[in-house]
């Protein structure tokens, strides 16, 4: 009676727990501005739980969707900084879905969907200090404003806006950021007694934000040194055999760049060929080079070695940049793709051979088979004494007039021919051993095919042919190929096929057959 009474106490108790469960819903802040965030800047809610929770803690967490410095801590407050990435300067906005857990010290459970807008934030451009526009007298002065000085992390389209009242008189700045001058005799001298400042503006388009900057003046009273800047900005680079590297260089000199000389290299390995500096410009150059699978000499895992790239100018001054290289070791992907093409091509071409050599075999057999069954009547003979003629013929010929006529006697010997299937047991090969080699030949035909069907398709692509099984899946069907009743099939084993084992002609034995990804 207590085991009742207990089990329907627990039989309610879960009802209920279970009616509490279902009445649980995670709530949010009320309105729709509590998923409203913007990039780059910090907004945080607070969630909470509906429903009779009778004093239980719930403890909250993210269990998908959960994006880089995201945070929900355990009582359900949300924060986050999205990422100035999250969003596309053209989406403007995106939606970024979560599922949020709640989970309570008695076992309740209970999740939501919550969708997080993201907003796109616009950034102003950067601009960090700018190299010096080095001024001759009596020419006319080219500086650009470096690209990699002066951006837009957003990737806006920008356009620099000159400060008027600070540009000497003759000077400009196009929208690109291309400042040129020529300074009379009395400017010049000017810029002797101390470098001077112009300053600009620089506004992203569409959106119009702006920031400033400057560049600062300042007369070449020496012969300085021409200068290199690499793009990317690196000093050490490692790749893989085959893969290719493409650098920048772009080349100034305070004194003008028409100053400029000579750029070239120095290479401390001689597989690096001149040929792969590209000279487009007279102060832009670019580096090409691929190292081929033959570079890294085995067993070596890898090699390194160092690049000085040189601009000289007409003085002989000169600036060096040193990369550092290190090549790994690579797999020739391409020749092993070739070499397992082959496997896989031998391999059904085998198959192939061997289909058309049981055809020919089933063939055979099926026509010694229809011949043996036909019979001939004058091949089995029947000897019976002169006594027992009577009762042969009574045996053999009754009711048939006709067969009758073919029993005769010679020397007290009666002779009757019978078409009868047994009679190839008398003469020539077992009729049993035909049946079997028959079928042995059916049964290792539709092997075959089946076996070269399903390899074929299941090694089609080049990636399926790189997996570990690829190997064992060709000792396996070769394996199935082997005939174990080789001899007493009579296969010649110089057997050529009337065929040509053709792309062509394999993949009509197996449709899925690919000479080709």
């Amino acid at each position: 009676m207590r085991l009742v009474i207990s089990t329907i106490l627990i039989f309610v108790l879960s009802i209920s727990l279970g009616s509490a469960q279902s009445n649980y819903k995670i709530l949010s802040p009320y309105g729709d501005q509590w998923s409203k965030f913007q990039e780059g800047k910090s907004s945080e809610f607070s969630l909470g739980i509906s429903g009779n929770t009778d004093e239980r803690a719930f403890t909250f967490n993210i269990s998908q969707g959960k994006q880089i410095g995201m945070s929900l801590d355990s009582s359900g407050l949300f924060q986050w900084a999205p990422d100035y990435n999250m969003v596309d300067r053209i989406e403007k906005e995106k939606i970024y879905q979560i599922l949020v857990e709640a989970k309570s010290d008695s076992g309740d459970f209970v999740s939501r969907t919550l969708d997080i807008y993201v907003k796109h934030t616009n950034r102003a451009p950067q601009v960090n200090e700018l190299t010096p526009f080095y001024i001759q007298y009596n020419t006319q002065n080219k500086y650009q404003v470096d690209g990699s000085l002066v951006y837009d992390e957003d990737g806006d389209p920008l356009v620099f806006i000159p400060s008027i009242e600070d540009l000497p008189e003759g000077m400009n700045i196009n929208s690109r950021g291309e400042v040129t001058w020529s300074p009379s005799y009395t400017q010049f001298k000017d810029l002797q007694d101390g470098p001077r400042f112009i300053s600009f503006s620089v506004e992203d388009q569409p959106s119009k934000k702006r920031s400033e900057g400057r560049i600062k003046l300042m007369p070449t009273k020496l012969d300085l040194p021409p200068a290199i800047t690499v793009l990317p900005k690196v000093d050490r680079i490692v790749l893989k055999e085959n893969e290719t590297i493409n650098i920048g260089f772009y080349l100034s000199d305070p004194n003008g760049d028409e100053d400029i000389d000579t750029f070239d290299f120095l290479a401390n390995n001689p597989e690096v060929k001149k040929q792969s500096l590209v000279k487009n410009t007279q102060n832009q150059y670019e580096f090409f080079w691929t190292p081929d699978y033959n570079f890294v000499k085995d067993p070596a895992d890898s090699v390194n070695f160092y690049i000085d790239f040189f601009v000289i100018d007409k003085t002989q001054k000169r600036e060096v940049k040193r990369i550092v290289f290190r090549v790994d070791n690579a797999i020739n992907e391409e020749e092993t793709d070739q070499k397992n093409f082959n496997l896989y091509k031998g391999t059904l071409t085998r198959a192939w051979e061997l289909l058309e050599q049981l055809k020919e075999k089933e063939e055979e057999l099926k026509k010694s088979y229809n011949k043996a069954k036909k019979g001939k009547k004058n091949r089995s003979v029947i000897n019976a004494s002169l006594g027992a003629t009577t009762g042969l013929s009574s045996i053999f010929a009754k009711n048939k007039q006709n067969l009758q006529t073919t029993i005769s006697t010679v020397g007290g010997t009666t002779v009757l021919t019978i078409g009868t299937l047994e009679a190839t047991e008398v003469i020539g090969k077992s009729m049993k051993d035909l049946i079997d080699r028959l079928n042995y030949v059916i049964e290792k035909k539709n092997e075959i095919q089946t076996k070269g069907d399903i390899f074929a398709r299941d090694f089609a692509l080049k990636s399926s042919r790189r997996e570990n099984g690829f190997n064992k899946s060709i000792d396996g069907f070769m394996t199935a190929m082997n005939l174990k009743g080789l001899v007493a099939l009579e296969l010649d084993a110089s057997w050529e096929s009337k065929k040509k084992s053709t792309d062509t002609n394999i993949k009509k034995s197996f449709k899925d057959y690919r000479t080709s990804d």
